[in-house]
């Protein structure tokens, strides 16, 4: 069973826009379904005003390509679909076509994880013209926002050096496909795990997680509610100490995790979410490390990007965690990867191919035409 297959249990043939079936009808009634065309999935420029991307999706993307079958009641939706006449826009000769249609095509790709650039092809389509056209718009959908959110984890991954970052984004992402498909993403593109547990069961990502300040608040006291949270979990205590006073809850984690160190377990140690997280985590170090507490961590959230995680290291804070949600799996600053699925080259079967080009004002949207492959050259590097 596929990924996809253990979220999504009925087809999902109709992951589409409806001009992909109404080019397709087209190429059937026209008798040019079965010429071969070449098609490329590209991104035009890099996100976040970088100067690279994480190609991720291509999984997925197989998967999705592996099990795509019109079903019964997707052709019964399609023919109750009328033009402006109010006749059926497909004709039952066509749903029939769909309905034994096998999705065989050659794709190139990309492997998951290496880094891509602007114009660079992610995805090469070759096979029948109607089969072909009909992947436009779930490969977009399946690998825009995937590398998007992997190139973001990537940038995290290099301001956060070698610590450890945990994607917390859930409650922010873009409902349930969002949230899926940016932890799997977050994970490919540098992330040590997740809050998500639906990913963790789906994709095999380590899920981690604490506690919220309801915990706290549901209780008479910090120090109450650490105690009951350690009596409860003595093996997955990591204290949220910013509800009232930070410092102060710090201090309430040391005696809590004395109390945890008679009965054999350790302390894993204390997450910050709000206030001044420089100052504040190297007084929690100082305060962890005084009370016989040096293996504690430090794990930061609050809104982090790549762009704050490297100004907190440049002051020196004592972090060792970072959890970043908000503006990991929405692609703060820069929502979509603008990849496009472009015609290049057609040819009837056995015979030559034919190049295409789209021609536009703007330079940048005029396609490069023909059957493209990639060859990557390393300055100073080894020869591949």
């Amino acid at each position: 069973m596929s990924h996809l297959d253990r979220v999504y249990r009925d087809s999902l043939a109709l992951l589409t826009d409806l001009y992909e079936l109404t080019m397709a009808y087209g190429y059937w009634k026209s008798g040019t379904a079965k010429k071969q065309a070449c098609f490329h999935l590209v991104f035009r420029r890099n996100p976040f005003g970088g100067g690279f991307a994480v190609a991720c999706g291509l999984q997925p993307a197989i998967e999705y390509v592996e099990s795509l079958r019109f079903q019964e009641e997707d052709l019964d939706y399609l023919a109750g679909i009328e033009g402006n006449d109010g006749r059926p826009l497909f004709e039952a000769g066509f749903l029939d076509h769909l309905r034994a249609l096998s999705f065989r095509c050659d794709l190139d790709a990309m492997p998951e994880g290496t880094v891509v650039f602007g114009q660079e092809p992610l995805v090469r389509v070759t096979g029948p013209l109607l089969v072909a056209q009909l992947l436009e718009t779930p490969l977009l959908n399946l690998i825009n926002f995937q590398t998007l959110i992997a190139t973001q984890a990537a940038r995290l991954r290099l301001a956060a050096g070698d610590d450890p970052i945990l994607e917390f984004g859930l409650r922010r992402a873009q409902g349930i496909d969002g949230g899926l498909a940016a932890a799997r993403a977050a994970y490919a593109g540098g992330c040590d795990g997740t809050s998500n547990v639906l990913a963790g069961k789906v994709y095999g990502i380590p899920v981690k997680g604490t506690h919220a300040h309801s915990w706290v608040l549901s209780f008479d006291s910090e120090l109450e509610a650490f105690e009951a949270y350690a009596a409860a979990m003595p093996n997955n205590c990591v204290f949220l100490v910013d509800t009232y006073d930070s410092l102060q809850g710090v201090r309430h984690a040391v005696e809590v995790g004395r109390k945890l160190r008679e009965h054999g377990h350790e302390m894993i140690g204390v997450r910050l979410d709000s206030g001044d997280l420089a100052w504040l985590s190297r007084e929690a170090r100082r305060i962890l490390d005084e009370a016989g507490f040096p293996e504690a961590q430090i794990l930061a959230s609050n809104d982090l990007d790549e762009t704050l995680i490297a100004e907190l290291k440049r002051q020196g804070a004592a972090i060792g965690v970072w959890g970043v949600g908000t503006r990991l799996v929405t692609g703060y600053g820069d929502p979509a990867l603008g990849g496009v699925y472009k015609l290049t080259a057609v040819r009837e079967p056995v015979n030559d191919w034919q190049d295409r080009v789209k021609i536009s004002e703007q330079t940048a949207k005029t396609t490069n035409r023909g059957i493209l492959q990639v060859r990557r050259f390393r300055q100073g590097g080894p020869k591949t």
